[in-house]
């Protein structure tokens, strides 16, 4: 089931074009120039129902416009965007009914109320029935422990508070599907593993379609099974995370600490990459032999002391794309 079509979307900015110097000021103050932007350049894409995709991108790429016309705050220059059936720009009211947003940055809590009462606000606002907003509220607070800060003002919340608060809010009215923006943007371990753990629950128990925008590709990692790249308002990569990985940079390292370091280690399958005292960093491709041979023909050739096998670091790979 097709939960958001995105076909040939294209969002323009008109932006005053700077000259240098005194000069130049003045010349834009009576004769600006002025030039097109292109914030979403074409681009086409399908989510399924219960999907976690992540959507990433270098800043300024195209993310947070693409995420905002989606939910309807921006209307697209040309192109569609349909949610569950529905235009975001002509059906507003019902298309924001089926959607739970969170902007890391900002906050859809009040800031001089109690947490309990920002939500029964939106309870209001959102006309959500007694019992369905008593029990989203408990499922709520069995992954995220809202109860124990409910009675808090908002404005002496933490940042860990305040966002485990705002996924709260945007879960109250069951939504389908869930926009994050930097959920876990400046916040510590414990609280990016109770935002993890809570994403995951809710698209295990409701069937949440989740879209996620972050630089933290550790989310992405533990989230995501598919991932959407853009650049410079493009699509530039969608797909399996574990295919854009082999494709990319099929390489596995096997980490090797020697008793006396070899003046050399040859062998057919295996590039030497870095050296540290008697430990070698080692790169081999993992569709062309396995670790377990690699480390039988190293012990029989020399003392090993101690090794390790690492995967390519999905970071490595992103900032390839990006270059791309």
């Amino acid at each position: 089931m097709v939960m958001i079509d995105v076909q040939n979307l294209r969002k323009d900015f008109i932006v005053s074009k700077k000259k240098k110097g005194l000069r130049g000021a003045f010349v834009d103050l009576i004769k600006p120039e002025k030039e097109i932007f292109h914030a979403v350049d074409d681009i086409s894409f399908q989510l399924e129902k219960g999907e976690i995709v992540g959507y990433l991108g270098p800043n300024g790429a195209g993310k947070s416009t693409t995420v905002k016309i989606m939910c309807g705050i921006l209307q697209p220059t040309s192109g569609s965007v349909m949610i569950n059936g529905l235009s975001p720009a002509a059906n507003r009211k019902e298309v924001v009914s089926k959607l739970g947003v969170v902007f890391g940055q900002r906050t859809q809590l009040f800031w001089d109320l109690r947490l309990g009462e920002s939500f029964e606000l939106l309870k209001r606002i959102y006309r959500i029935d007694d019992n369905l907003y008593q029990t989203n509220l408990k499922l709520m607070d069995d992954v995220l422990q809202i109860n124990e800060i409910i009675d808090k003002p908002v404005r002496q919340l933490s940042l860990g508070q305040r966002m485990r608060g705002d996924l709260v809010a945007s879960m109250l009215h069951s939504p389908e599907i869930l926009f994050l923006d930097e959920p876990t943007i400046g916040l510590d371990v414990e609280a990016k593993y109770s935002i993890r753990k809570f994403i995951k629950e809710i698209n295990q128990n409701f069937g949440t379609t989740v879209i996620l925008t972050t630089h933290d590709l550790d989310d992405v990692e533990q989230l995501c099974s598919r991932i959407i790249i853009i650049n410079h308002g493009k699509i530039i990569e969608d797909g399996p995370l574990e295919m854009l990985i082999d494709r990319i940079a099929p390489y596995r390292y096997l980490i090797v600490d020697f008793y006396k370091l070899p003046e050399e280690i040859n062998h057919p399958e295996i590039e030497v990459m870095k050296k540290e005292n008697t430990r070698v960093w080692l790169r081999f491709e993992k569709n062309k032999t396995s670790a377990a041979k690699l480390i039988s023909d190293l012990s029989l050739r020399y003392q090993i002391r101690d090794l390790s096998v690492e995967e390519t670091k999905i970071e490595d790979v992103v900032r390839q794309v990006y270059k791309s």
